[in-house]
């Protein structure tokens, strides 16, 4: 689920530009901990101390994606603890996905609804039990179907693959679903990748969904004080660079410009206006947070029903950890917004 290493990592090799001059000196001392975090909150960050990747792994893809695996396998054994789901695979478009259904039952008004997820991991990790961690806790408090795609990951795959995975079951998900009832979502790179296939399925001339949500990442590039300030802040170090480059950093985005309004769409005003109703959510040491901050406020000059909702003290990817009373809000928060922004339409007859 974490790319934040992969970040800093990117961002190492990378000289220190003309803005060196206006670098300020930021004196050491102890932060403490969010006095806002509830007692679990400061339990589970304890605990992320312990389940951080070793360093001498950082260069060994193989390694990493078995590293993260076994750390979403134990992430999944948590979320079963607190919500009851059942899930199937199946093949829609081409593209393979796991089906999440709540075990009490699809809510009456949710019967035409569905949601789309798209899971995280640095754009190289995180089908399987990192999907799911995704997709059970938000199909469970909602109450409704939510399929979570198994989409094309790098260094194997480059942009567009996984924007043209999520649209293939997009496309065949309105074979079922008016477009005006289906979500999409996803937390970090799978944030990213839900703003990016939202202007792929613009591009695709099909409907636009009825609501997204990019937990953690979104349609454009970090950005701000964050990505040097949250490593900080969470155990880490800050890139050593005076600026951050203008496109992503990662082996995915290798090659595309930021010009590229499919690619960056909340740098492009014409995509930003087509943007459907949209959550920006993350924990307040994310190294995204400066990048959601940008993106809400474009959104919002643009017209776009959008929310930003940040949680103090807490770092990326917070959420996947459902041991903490701020995790539980979270789904709340997101449930609460498909509900108020998806449309509850029948299908079309012999649909």
């Amino acid at each position: 689920m974490k790319s934040a290493p992969v970040l800093m990592l990117a961002l190492a090799g990378l000289a220190a530009g003309p803005l060196a001059a206006q670098q300020v000196a930021v004196p050491t001392f102890n932060l403490p901990p969010s006095n806002q975090l509830s007692g679990e909150a400061r339990g589970v960050l304890e605990k992320m101390k312990t389940e951080t990747a070793p360093a001498n792994i950082a260069n060994d893809l193989t390694a990493r994606r078995a590293f993260y695996k076994d750390w979403n396998d134990r992430r999944l054994t948590e979320m079963r603890r607190h919500f009851q789901t059942t899930e199937h695979r199946e093949n829609m478009g081409g593209v393979d996905v796991d089906v999440v259904d709540p075990v009490a039952g699809i809510a009456p008004g949710n019967a035409n609804r569905v949601l789309i997820n798209v899971h995280g991991g640095a754009f190289m990790w995180g089908a399987g039990s990192g999907a799911l961690v995704e997709a059970v806790p938000i199909a469970a408090t909602m109450r409704v179907r939510v399929v979570t795609v198994d989409y094309r990951r790098a260094p194997e795959h480059r942009y567009p693959a996984a924007s043209q995975d999520v649209t293939a079951v997009y496309r065949a998900l309105l074979n079922r679903y008016p477009a005006a009832n289906i979500g999409i979502y996803g937390c970090s790179a799978g944030g990213i990748i839900t703003a990016q296939a939202t202007a792929w399925i613009r591009h695709e001339k099909l409907p636009r969904p009825g609501a997204i949500g990019t937990f953690c990442g979104t349609g454009a590039a970090y950005s701000g004080d964050s990505p040097f300030v949250a490593p900080a802040v969470t155990g880490g170090t800050p890139p050593p660079v005076a600026a951050l480059p203008t496109i992503l950093p990662v082996s995915y985005m290798d090659g595309v410009p930021v010009s590229d309004p499919r690619a960056y769409p909340l740098a492009s005003i014409e995509e930003t206006r087509a943007m459907p109703p949209t959550l920006l959510l993350a924990g307040g040491r994310d190294f995204a947070v400066s990048a959601l901050t940008l993106a809400h406020r474009r959104l919002a000059a643009a017209g776009v029903a959008s929310e930003l909702q940040l949680f103090d003290g807490l770092p990326h990817a917070f959420f996947v950890w459902p041991d903490m009373p701020e995790s539980t809000e979270a789904f709340a928060t997101i449930a609460r917004f498909f509900d108020a922004h998806l449309g509850h339409a029948k299908p079309p007859k012999g649909h």
